[in-house]
């Protein structure tokens, strides 16, 4: 009897239907993940290929072969642990692109320190919230940046600095706060000098340091990176030595780098772009990282690019915008003839970009790169031999040894081609918030899957576009609209160069679109031309009712649109009433 009713309840199945193909990839590879610490691959590579060089500071005319790189870090490393740091402490890094830097980075991994990356734009009280967050004890930070006064900073958030001898603050607001190092050599009272870890360490010290590079595992926590904080305070992701160094190998072998080539690295060291994607991806193949100035400056990269011979770009797309716009100025002053690869992430490239580059540039192997910093931080990355249409309209496959699905607001897998939001599992995802059980546990699930806030579709290879945020999303009159989409149609007009759209309250159907529009030089365009060329080719309530052209967008220091600031703009000029917008507008209801 039970063998009857187990074979009438198999012959009923469904199996002539074909399976339904659901929106989950698994990125499967033969080369398993390397489990070693930053600081033994740094010491492995110090060996291997002690004189390439590893790093070249373009404004600070200074550069370090893998052996001296891995000697000044032992001394930076050994000098730490002597002042009474110890596993686990956290040690901020306040400043912007130059050597000291890297070597920070480096020499906190060796001492199973954990390094604390704060933003260079942030203010005072930014600062002090990141300081205060995560309880550092040492901070490592330039004296400014621009118009910031770091020292200024500083001092007003721990006046006890003035009175106190090094070692011995006690901060009301910083109690854990005990060294503040100034990257320059200006005397300042209560500070030490970056230069004096050269010297601090004796042979006890590093003897210590060599037991900690032992005993230290690839699992222990090694950085602390603030998001954006756009919608609240940031949280630290808190990510380890096996996530941050698999993630730099696997976007190096993507990308195809090797030990001859020459990253420019224009993008900030302390996001995972300049950190991971530069510093951990050259690492891992013995590259050189070079870094053209302190922030993004044209002009200096394009300088780099022929006097170090560089074979890789880094950017946003603004910035390779920005690079091309400073090639096209003086032509005779640069030359590109080494440029071969090169990343592009943080949003979708249009074609009319992609192809300048690869068609007139010689950028044959410009790839696409995916991730948030949860993720350590790339997950997607398109492939040298992928098409013009895949590198501009998606952001490639799947990472190896990752997970994706896409599911819907229920927490169910969508099948594919359906919208919904991407979720990652693997050895990427990042340990926690720190001390933020709450947003922790929102945002990583019992299983291991990380939410990533992102509306993504997967198509059937397996290949994902990314359509917008789910906190960007504009409801306008119950029906939902990506800005993402809108953005890529808008871009393929030809005097378009870039474009952010937002929502704006509306009182009749609650929101509406405004489109911003930065247009290419020594182009006119009417708001009405706009219109026209949205007509018949999206549905009638992505058409964006304002329009407005600007010169530029509020950015953040890696290049990414800051909507938030966008709406504050637009909402200040509307002052309460919708018809100080009507100077915009394109679309009659």
């Amino acid at each position: 009897m039970i063998r009857n009713i187990i074979k009438y309840s198999f012959t009923k199945r469904s199996i002539s239907n074909a399976p339904i193909s659901l929106s989950y990839v698994h990125g499967v590879s033969s080369k398993p993940l390397s489990y070693i610490t930053i600081g033994e691959k740094l010491r492995e590579q110090a060996y291997k290929i002690s004189d390439q060089v590893a790093i070249i500071s373009h404004l600070q005319k200074k550069q370090f072969t893998y052996s001296e790189l891995y000697r000044t870090c032992e001394k930076v490393a050994a000098s730490l642990l002597s002042l009474g740091l110890k596993k686990g402490d956290r040690i901020g890094i306040y400043s912007p692109n130059n050597y000291e830097w890297v070597i920070t980075q480096y020499a906190a991994s060796m001492a199973d320190l954990i390094l604390v990356n704060i933003n260079p734009a942030y203010q005072e009280h930014e600062l002090e919230y990141c300081l205060k967050k995560v309880g550092v004890k040492a901070i490592v930070m330039a004296s400014h940046h621009r118009k910031s006064d770091y020292v200024k900073f500083i001092n007003n958030i721990v006046p006890e600095l003035q009175t106190s001898d090094i070692g011995k603050l006690k901060s009301a607001k910083l109690p854990n706060l005990k060294f503040v190092i100034r990257i320059d050599d200006e005397k300042t009272p209560g500070m030490m000098s970056f230069k004096s870890l050269y010297e601090l360490a004796g042979s006890k010290d590093y003897q210590k340091l060599h037991t900690t590079m032992r005993i230290t595992e690839p699992d222990d926590a090694t950085n602390i990176q603030f998001t954006s904080g756009t919608t609240g305070n940031p949280k630290g992701a808190t990510l380890t030595h096996f996530n941050i160094l698999n993630n730099g190998y696997l976007l190096g072998q993507r990308l195809g780098l090797v030990q001859s080539d020459k990253i420019c690295l224009s993008v900030p060291l302390y996001h995972c772009f300049g950190m991971v994607m530069g510093n951990l991806a050259a690492l891992n193949y013995g590259s050189t990282i070079v870094l053209p100035s302190e922030g993004f400056n044209p002009q200096h990269s394009m300088q780099s690019v022929g006097e170090y011979q560089i074979t890789t770009m880094y950017g946003v797309p603004t910035m390779f915008y920005e690079y091309i716009k400073e090639y096209e100025h003086n032509p005779k002053l640069y030359n590109i003839s080494t440029l071969r690869k090169g990343i592009m992430a943080g949003a979708l490239c249009p074609q009319s970009l992609m192809s300048k580059l690869i068609n007139e540039w010689k950028m044959t192997d410009l790839q696409i790169a995916y991730g948030m910093t949860e993720t350590s931080p790339i997950s997607f990355q398109t492939e040298s031999s992928d098409n013009l249409e895949d590198k501009c309209g998606t952001v490639g496959k799947i990472f190896p040894h990752t997970e994706a699905k896409i599911i819907n607001s229920k927490g169910k897998i969508l099948e594919r081609g359906q919208s919904g939001e991407l979720c990652i599992r693997g050895y990427p995802v990042m340990q926690k918030y720190w001390a933020d059980i709450r947003n922790t546990n929102k945002t990583i699930d019992t299983n291991g899957w990380l939410k990533t806030g992102d509306v993504a579709v997967m198509d059937d290879r397996g290949y994902v576009k990314i359509v917008g945020r789910i906190k960007e999303m504009i409801i306008r009159g119950g029906e939902n609209i990506y800005p993402k989409e809108i953005e890529e149609f808008l871009r393929t007009h030809p005097s378009i160069m870039d474009v952010q759209v937002v929502g704006v309250p509306n009182q009749k159907f609650g929101e509406e679109t405004f489109a911003l529009i930065r247009l290419k030089q020594n182009q006119e365009v009417k708001p009405l031309d706009i219109a026209e060329f949205c007509k018949g080719q999206i549905a009638h309530y992505k058409v964006p009712k304002y329009v407005k052209f600007v010169d530029s967008f509020p950015l953040t220091i890696t290049g990414k649109p800051q909507k938030f600031k966008m709406v504050a703009s637009i909402k200040e000029e509307m002052n309460g009433s919708e018809q100080n917008l009507d100077k915009y507008s394109i679309r009659s209801y």
